[in-house]
């Protein structure tokens, strides 16, 4: 055993209730720092205040604005653990009237750093439970005056910032992109434990960065639903998307049309695929697969048209079933070929955003119900604006300028509904 061991072993006998310490039970470094956050915050404090007066302590200076008025206790909790400090006070001359100088750099009533509220709350997105939160600082931040309650009170400050998110104005927003989908949540509403649908809208700004539009929780998933969600991000200022990725909702889709009627729809692949297997029996899966990966993984728009074409009539004779689940999305399971071929992977399906929705599924796991509404929403909102969850950009963000030109929605939305109504005439003539 080497020698710093030994110092170690030597040091920890005979402490604590098991009779031996833990090295990080004691940190003589940490006791050392924390004398020099002292030292550090009082000169910071006291230089902040020269630069409002004018002038340095006993200076004279015909621009002084007022003068030092001794110093008063104050007690802040920093990343070093529980701080005492003297902070510097003084009198401001204003309009002819003294006015107590405040400090910016710690303000009247703060008792912890942002730093410590940043990790509080990263403790709380991270699955913490509050109750547990008290423990976990108390290692933390030793001798800090933080109590359960902290976290509520900081989540409470954090209220702020989220109704002004859900009410700022989106005029300055270039959306060209829209992904839009809900996710069902444990709360508590009327008295009663329940899962209600949170509708959740991304959008795709023309760098390719993904930014959180909404988060509305309603009774379902029907059109009025989701048309009240869709009409106050229009009274926002929210502009005319081109492309909004969806999965198989009737009524979100009906939402969509009303609120911005001829838009492009692409249908999730993925969920129409699953659509697909639930109308037929295991034996026919693979055959059902490999003639829809013909269609949704062509290498063009004609191609896939072409495999369009063939899987109707082969699989109208072989399953009703199928061939009617298939149709039902039409020419929305094949939008994303007018986009740059680097973001097929990425408009074909609703991935995007059911990432999102998983992980707010494994953050939110540790709550086994959520007090009220604004709870969950305040939770959900908070990991994607705190950073805790990170949306990266969209593949092939790099082609947006060709995604953005003015005249692509114009032109494919005419072939889209030529199209569409020549293949709906097809299928009347064909049940006929």
């Amino acid at each position: 055993m080497n020698r710093n061991k030994q110092v170690l072993l030597k040091q920890a006998v005979g402490q604590g209730p098991t009779g031996m310490a833990l090295p990080w039970q004691k940190d003589v470094l940490s006791e050392g720092i924390r004398v020099r956050v002292r030292e550090a915050i009082r000169e910071i404090v006291s230089e902040e205040l020269d630069a409002v007066l004018g002038a340095g302590s006993y200076e004279r200076s015909v621009a002084r604005r007022g003068y030092r008025n001794g110093s008063r206790p104050r007690t802040i909790t920093t990343s070093q653990g529980k701080t005492d400090f003297d902070i510097p006070r003084g009198v401001i001359w204003e309009g002819g009237e003294k006015v107590e100088w405040q400090s910016t750099v710690v303000p009247r009533y703060q008792r912890r750093s942002a730093q410590v509220d940043g990790a509080l709350l990263g403790m709380y997105f991270g699955g913490v439970n509050t109750r547990k939160v008290k423990q976990a600082i108390k290692i933390l931040f030793k001798d800090a005056p933080l109590s359960r309650s902290t976290i509520s009170r900081i989540i409470g400050k954090l209220k702020v910032y989220f109704e002004a998110w859900r009410t700022q104005s989106l005029s300055k927003e270039q959306v060209p992109y829209l992904y839009l989908d809900g996710i069902y949540v444990k709360v508590r509403c009327g008295g009663r434990v329940g899962r209600l649908p949170i509708l959740a809208v991304v959008g795709i700004r023309p760098n390719g960065e993904k930014i959180l539009l909404a988060l509305e929780i309603r009774g379902g998933e029907g059109e009025e639903a989701w048309k009240s969600v869709l009409q106050d991000l229009v009274r926002r200022g929210l502009k005319r998307p081109k492309l909004a990725m969806i999965d198989g909702s009737p009524g979100l889709s009906s939402a969509i049309a009303l609120t911005w009627p001829g838009i492009e729809k692409q249908r999730c692949t993925v969920h129409k695929l699953r659509n697909l297997l639930s109308h037929a029996p295991e034996a026919l899966h693979e055959e059902i697969r490999t003639d829809y990966h013909a269609v949704v993984y062509a290498d063009d728009e004609a191609t896939a048209r072409a495999a369009y074409d063939t899987f109707v009539k082969k699989w109208r004779k072989l399953s009703e079933g199928v061939a009617r689940s298939f149709e039902e999305a039409g020419l929305e399971l094949i939008t994303f070929f007018r986009y740059p071929k680097s973001q097929w992977k990425s408009l074909r399906t609703t991935n995007l955003i059911e990432r999102l929705n998983q992980e707010w599924r494994r953050r939110i796991k540790t709550q086994v119900s959520f007090p009220n509404e604004s709870a969950v929403l305040l939770m959900m909102w908070g990991l994607v604006a705190s950073g805790m969850i990170r949306m990266h950009r969209l593949g092939g963000y790099e082609d947006m300028a060709q995604a953005c030109l003015p005249d692509l929605a114009a032109s494919t939305n005419a072939r889209v509904t030529e199209t569409r109504d020549t293949e709906k005439s097809k299928s009347e003539m064909a049940a006929a």
